[in-house]
This record gives C-alpha cells, structure tokens and sequence, in this order.
C-alpha cells in the first residue's frame, strides 16, 4: 500500500502580519492533487493542523474542505493528530461528521488502536497514534521534583512505555505504522530554533521511537529529514511552507511510503511548488536594492531586506522600496564598517545575551531583570517551536 506522510500545516498562520492563507490554499490543492497522481491509499497528517488554538474561521474552514477533499469523500482513510499548537479537544470536535468521510482525527492520547482496510491491496493497516503528549495533555505529573533531567527522563520513559503498550497489538500479516508529534533528541532544526533548545524536558531518544512498526510518521520539526538512529524507518515529512527566514532557501516537500506486511518502507519524497520563497538580501546601498529586485528577486517573494549604508535610509528610499516590492517585510540598515563585524560577533552568542544587547539599544542601556529575560525566552521557545521547529 502506499501512504502519504504530511504535518506541520500551521493553518492560518502569518508572516509578520501578512497572510498565507492563499499560500496554505495552494498547497491543499497540491496535496490533492499529488494523492491522486501517486494513487494513494491512505493519508498521514503527524500535528500542528493549525497554527494557534483558536484558529481563524477561514483557516477552518479550509482545513474541512481540504481533509474532504483529501478523503475523496470517504473512499480514501486520513488520520490527523494534534500538535503541540492544536487545541486537542477542538481539533477531535468534528469527528461524529468526520468519521463518516473516513477522517479520524485523534486530539489527545488513547489506547486506541486504529485499523483501516485498504482496499486496492486487500491489506489491512494499523496505526499507533500519539498526539503530542505533555503532562496537561497527559493529566499526569510525570516529575515533581522540578529538574528538567528527571523529566526528560520520565517522558522519555512514558513515550517508550506507550509505544511498547500499544504496539503489542501489532499484526504480522497487517502493515504496522506509528506516528506521532513529538521533538526527537538529535534531529536538525531550522536555523530560527537553535537559538533555544525546543525540546526542553520533553524530549524522546531515537532508540524510543518503537522498533515493531515498520515507520514512524513524525511532526514537531520543520525541516524534512529521516531520524538518525532510530531502530526502524522514521521521519519528519517537515512543514509544507517556509515559516520563518531562517528557512529561506529550503526545499519543502511531503513523503511517500509503499509498505507491505512484514516489508521495509520504500521512502519518497515529493518536492513542493507551492507557496511564495522566503528570501533574505544584503544589500550594497539603495541601488543595489531596486537592481536586485528588478533582475533576481521574484515578483511574489516575501524578503527580509538589509542594506549597508553610511547613514540612516532616507525615509522616501524606504517608500520607494516598498513601492517597488509588495513583499518587502524588513528593511534594516547596516551601516558601512561595522555589519562584519557584527555579523561574526553575534552568530556566536547565545539567543539571552543578543537579547540582552537589543534591549540595551531600545532601553538606553538599560539591563533585562531575570523576569523579563525568563519570558523572552519562554515566548521565543514557543514561537521558535511552531515555525521550525519542533518546538
């Protein structure tokens, strides 16, 4: 049978204000039309449906037409779980409507054992499915005694424990999978998440990851890439637009698996077209800017724009650029002398201690008490943890 791995959609999610919904649009449409290209039998969505827990009513309604769509109306199973930035109990809402198009979507963790018949091959496949399990979520405290160490240890302990559990009723005869939203220690992060380690206590060895099924469909990370060390096939089919400009450049794609009872996954990947690039641009003064976006800089890009100067940018050079450009998001100057040197400065300190300097400028030297650098560093977790993260 053949599978297809996706995750990470973060409906309705912004680029500093502007929308991609239609982006987010263009990639359901793509997704449907690559299930039916690849004539697949069967749907894996591994997290993070939506960007927020109260998502926008446009972002939902795109989601059930999409899922419909994805189903062909009941002929061909989707299992979507939620993700750490899912509201579980509003993702699962629909399912008395959901499950009569084939669709089960699964918000919080279950004993359940999802079975589906596949009917082109006559095979039967079971999935274990692990939505993103954190101790609110799990309504258990799996340490009290404040270390993160413990923790880790102890979530990488229930991880393990529930995959033993669940996939003790695997079927030799069937095609056994997992899948599940978790952050695997190890795994290559988006250049916007290094800064702050996303996995935090909630971190999962790849030897956790369960052996007896034969792949593994992860959502947490951004970027697409197989698990290292893991004792069976598993990946992250990674995000299907770039979030964040740190991931300007990359590849985006969605992951094929043909799977047979007792057989090794043979995996794909399947490149994206959709979406606008993410592109950031050092600039040599203001005529290399409109140069720039005449001759290389695609019509619908979004950019992240700096431009070495010797003074402040003219503010009707900033007007000009943003005339010339509709998708200019930043327009930072770096002034002659001293960009280098503050390039090869800074790429080597810590997340804190950048903070630190920024709030210094903003404030007139001014020095971050332990309060204010403790929830900057919570909220870069979480926006960190959505964009590439894993997060």
């Amino acid at each position: 049978m053949r599978l297809l791995h996706t995750a990470d959609w973060h409906l309705g999610r912004t680029l500093e204000g502007r929308s991609r919904l239609e982006e987010q649009q263009q990639f359901l449409d793509e997704l449907v039309q690559i299930a039916e290209e690849e004539r697949v039998d069967a749907i894996i969505m591994a997290g993070d449906v939506f960007d927020t827990v109260n998502p926008p009513a446009a972002a939902e309604q795109m989601f059930y037409d999409g899922m419909a769509r994805l189903s062909d109306r009941g002929r061909r199973p989707v299992i979507a779980i939620a993700g750490n930035h899912d509201h579980p109990d509003r993702l699962a809402a629909s399912s008395p409507l959901s499950g009569n198009l084939g669709i089960t979507l699964v918000g919080l963790p279950t004993t359940q054992l999802y079975s589906y018949g596949i009917e082109r091959t006559q095979e039967k496949l079971n999935i274990c499915a692990l939505p993103y399990p954190s101790e609110s979520r799990l309504k258990e405290v799996l340490s009290d005694t404040g270390e993160e160490l413990h923790l880790r240890n102890q979530y990488d302990n229930w991880v393990r424990q529930y995959f033993n559990r669940m996939t003790e009723w695997f079927d030799p005869q069937a095609v056994n999978i997992a899948m599940s939203h978790l952050y695997v220690a190890g795994s290559n992060e988006s250049d916007s998440e290094r800064p702050v380690h996303i996995g935090g206590a909630y971190t999962v060895a790849a030897e956790t990851l369960p052996q007896k099924a034969q792949y593994v469909a992860l959502g947490h990370l951004h970027r697409p890439q197989n698990v290292k060390r893991a004792k069976t096939a598993a990946r992250y089919s990674g995000s299907p637009l770039s979030y964040s400009f740190s991931e300007a450049g990359h590849t985006k794609s969605v992951t094929i698996v043909d799977l047979a009872p007792g057989k090794e996954a043979s995996i794909r990947e399947i490149p994206l077209t959709c979406g606008h690039p993410l592109m950031v641009y050092h600039a040599n003064g203001v005529a290399d800017v409109h140069q720039w976006l005449d001759e290389v800089c695609p019509s619908k890009a979004w950019v992240d724009l700096s431009i070495t100067v010797k003074d402040s940018i003219a503010m009707e050079d900033i007007q000009a650029i943003r005339k010339a450009h509709k998708g200019i998001i930043h327009i930072k100057p770096a002034f002659e002398g001293t960009r280098e040197q503050e390039t090869s400065v800074q790429k080597n300190l810590p997340i804190d201690e950048l903070f630190k300097t920024f709030y210094e400028r903003q404030t007139g030297g001014g020095v971050p008490d332990e309060n204010v650098l403790s929830l900057f560093l919570e909220l870069i977790s979480d926006e960190d943890e959505e964009r590439s993260a894993a997060e």
